[in-house]
């Protein structure tokens, strides 16, 4: 335990008051997610660039989003619309999904930031990858506010249903973000 205090002590001057997820004098953003498979597999894909292996679906999806904190920190709750696309026939899996996540912006400095978050989603079928339709999406980011009321990030997705039925491979992505806030 002394030792996550002493993290949050390093860390807490990078950490600006403001939420950097938004703008100034913001409550809403309205982001576009674009992202390629990166293979089927457990959350340790999620961050690991040595275990992708470029698959045939391509994520699109739309954020909404409003500024809130948790535990003291800048974060954002979002409300999604996502489809997934797939190609190259029995390698992909299509569908799509509606859902709720909350991100955390753990790092601020110089307009870059740094989370990660983590919320369910309600796709419109099962498949090979994953039985349920009930899967929960992580999310590890890394953005950059362009200007006051833009931003853009990088991320990594991962879906999976945490093994409540037996076939749970997971879908994993790599994409790119742009907000805007308003």
């Amino acid at each position: 335990m002394k030792k996550i205090y002493t993290l949050f002590i390093l860390l807490a001057p990078f950490n600006t008051i403001a939420n950097p997820m938004f703008g100034p004098n913001t409550q809403n953003s309205f982001g576009i997610h674009i992202g390629q498979s990166t293979g089927h597999g457990d959350l340790g894909h999620l961050i690991l660039p040595w275990d992708w292996k470029i698959g045939p679906m391509t994520i699109a999806m739309l954020q909404y989003s409003q500024p809130i904190q948790i535990l003291r920190l800048p974060a954002r709750i979002n409300i999604h619309a996502l489809q997934n696309f797939a190609y190259r026939g029995a390698d992909g899996a299509s569908f799509g999904a509606i859902g709720i996540s909350w991100d955390i912006a753990f790092l601020s400095w110089c307009g870059w930031y740094f989370g990660a978050g983590l919320g369910p989603y309600m796709r419109d079928s099962g498949d090979k990858y994953v039985e349920s339709r009930l899967v929960f999406g992580e999310r590890v980011f890394i953005g950059k506010r362009i200007n006051n009321r833009t931003s853009a990030e990088i991320f990594t997705l991962h879906f999976s249903n945490g093994d409540f039925t037996h076939t749970n491979h997971g879908f994993n992505f790599l994409g790119l973000a742009l907000n805007y806030s308003f």
